[in-house]
C-alpha cells in the first residue's frame, strides 16, 4: 500500500510484499524514530519527511499492511516539499534499515547525490525487504553510480532500480553492466538519460546475452558519435540471444533505417519481446517495410512506440496491411507525430475494424483531415475503440467531425505525475498495464 502522498510512477503499483501483522504498541513510530535519530545526530528535521513518516504510521496502525512503498517524492506539488539532502538520506538510510513493512523507497527529484548514493548503496546491503528503489534526478554521477552498482553485487531482494537522469555517464555505465554478470534478482533496470556512451550501451548488449534475470531495461538517450549505428547492431545480436527481455526501451537512439533493419532482423528469432519502444528515433517509411514484415510471423509483440518518427503515409499503410491480414498479436501502437497524413491514419483505423486484437491506437500530432476524424469517431462510437485506448477524443462544430487531445498514452507519465486524478490509471501507461513486468514495472 502506498501512502497518500506518493507521487505515482510511470508505471504500475508495485506488486505487494507478503502481509505483515500489525506492529506491536511498544515499538516507535517511523516519526519517532526519525525525530530521535535526528537528535542523536544532532540534525534538523525535515518537515516534508516527518509529514509523510505521519501518514504512513497511520496506515501500519489500521491492521496488517501489505508492502508499502514510501514516497518521498521532491516534485510533490500538494503539499510544501523540503528536498531531501545526502544528510537527510543518511537518517532515512538508518530508520528503514530491517523495517519490515517497507518494500518501496521513492526519492526522485531530490538532492542527493554521490554522498546519498553512498548511503542508499549502505541501505541496498542491509535492507533485505526492499524491492523498489526510484533515484531519480537526483544529482548522482560516476562515483555514486559505482558504489550502487558494486551494492547490487550482493542484494538478492531489489526488483526495480531507477536512476534515471542521474549523470553517470560511460564510467558508472560500466559498472553497471558489470553488474548484471553477478546479480541474479533485478528484474528491472532504468538507465535512461544517463549520459552512457557507446561503450557501456555496447557492454549492456553483451550482457544481456547471458542475463537471465533482466526483464525489462531502459537505455533511452545515450550520447552517441558516428553514423555507425553500432548501438542497434550489438542490441540486435542480444535479441537473437536473449529469450528472457520483455520490454526494451530505445528511445533517441538516433536509429535510422539500417540500423531498424538489424533490429527487425533479430525479431524474427526472438520469443519474449513483448513491449519495443523506439520512439524519438529516424526511422522513415523504408523502416516500416522490415517492421510490417516482422509483425506477420512475429505472435509475442505486444506493444510497439513508434512516436516522433517519420513513417508518413506510406509507412502507416505497410503496418495496416499486415495488421489487417495477419498479426494478432500486437495490442497497442503509437504512431503519435510522425508525419501521417489522412490516407495512412485512416488505414490505420481500417485495420481494427477486421483486427479483433488490436485495441490501443495513439495517432495525435499527425495531419488529421475529415475523413481521419469521422475514422476515428465511427470506431469509438461504435464501441471497437474505447475512449480510454487512444489519445483523441471526436467532438462536431456545426456539422464537421473534429479530434481533441486527450491525455492518454503508452507512458504518459514516465518524467512527471498529475497533481490530480489518478496517475496509476491504465489510460495514461497503457504500455505497462498490457505488459506488466514484475515488481512496479
Amino acid at each position: 500500500m502506498r501512502s497518500s502522498l506518493e507521487e505515482a510512477d510511470p508505471a504500475a503499483a508495485p506488486t505487494p510484499a507478503p502481509a505483515q501483522a500489525e506492529a506491536p504498541a511498544s515499538i516507535a513510530t517511523l516519526q519517532e524514530s526519525y525525530c530521535k535519530l535526528c537528535s542523536e545526530k544532532s540534525q534538523n528535521i525535515n518537515p516534508f519527511i516527518l509529514c509523510v513518516l505521519q501518514k504512513v504510521d497511520e496506515e501500519i496502525k489500521k491492521g496488517p499492511k501489505e508492502g508499502i512503498t514510501l514516497s518521498i517524492a521532491g516534485n510533490n506539488r500538494l503539499i510544501p516539499v523540503q528536498k531531501v539532502t545526502a544528510e537527510d538520506f543518511c537518517i532515512l538510510s538508518k530508520l528503514l534499515k530491517d523495517n519490515p513493512y517497507i518494500n518501496g523507497l521513492d526519492v526522485r527529484y531530490n538532492l542527493i547525490n554521490d554522498i546519498g548514493a553512498h548511503y542508499a548503496a549502505k541501505l541496498l546491503q542491509k535492507q533485505l525487504y526492499l524491492i523498489y528503489l526510484n533515484l531519480m534526478f537526483n544529482d548522482i554521477g560516476p562515483e555514486g553510480g559505482e558504489l550502487l552498482a558494486k551494492a547490487l553485487h550482493k542484494n538478492t531482494t531489489l526488483k526495480y532500480l531507477r536512476m534515471t537522469g542521474n549523470k553517470i555517464e560511460n564510467k558508472g555505465g560500466m559498472v553497471f553492466a558489470a553488474m548484471l554478470q553477478i546479480n541474479s534478482s533485478l528484474e528491472k533496470l532504468d538507465v535512461g538519460d544517463c549520459d552512457l556512451g557507446m561503450q557501456s550501451v555496447v557492454a549492456f548488449a553483451t550482457v544481456l546475452t547471458q542475463n537471465q534475470a533482466i526483464k525489462g531495461i531502459n537505455l533511452n538517450r545515450p550520447i552517441l558519435y558516428g553514423e555507425q549505428e553500432e548501438s542497434t547492431v550489438h542490441l540486435g545480436h542480444m535479441l537473437k540471444e536473449n529469450h528472457c527481455l520483455v520490454e526494451l526501451h530505445m528511445c533517441k537512439h538516433g536509429i535510422k533505417n539500417c540500423g531498424f533493419h538489424q533490429l527487425c532482423n533479430a525479431l524474427y528469432l526472438n520469443s519474449s519481446l513483448r513491449y519495443l519502444d523506439v520512439s524519438c528515433n529516424k526511422i522513415t517509411r523504408d523502416g516500416m517495410v522490415y517492421l510490417a514484415d516482422v509483425l506477420k510471423t512475429n505472435a509475442t509483440l505486444e506493444v510497439i512506440d513508434l512516436s516522433f518518427n517519420r513513417i508518413e503515409n506510406a509507412g502507416a499503410n505497410y503496418l495496416s496491411e499486415s495488421l489487417t491480414s495477419h498479426n494478432r498479436s500486437l495490442k497497442a501502437l503509437s504512431v503519435v507525430s510522425n508525419n501521417i497524413e489522412g490516407e495512412g491514419l485512416v488505414a490505420l483505423s481500417q485495420s481494427m475494424k477486421t483486427n479483433p486484437t488490436l485495441s490501443h491506437i495513439y495517432i495525435w500530432g499527425n495531419k488529421f483531415d475529415e475523413a481521419t476524424c469521422v475514422a476515428y469517431s465511427d470506431l469509438i462510437q461504435k464501441d471497437r475503440l474505447k475512449p480510454e485506448n487512444t489519445d483523441v477524443e471526436p467532438f462536431v462544430v456545426d456539422g464537421h467531425v473534429y479530434l481533441a487531445e486527450v491525455s492518454n498514452g503508452l507512458k504518459k507519465h514516465y518524467y512527471w505525475t498529475p497533481t490530480y486524478g489518478d496517475a496509476y490509471g491504465h489510460s495514461s501507461n497503457s504500455g505497462f498495464a498490457l505488459v506488466p513486468v514484475g515488481q512496479n514495472l
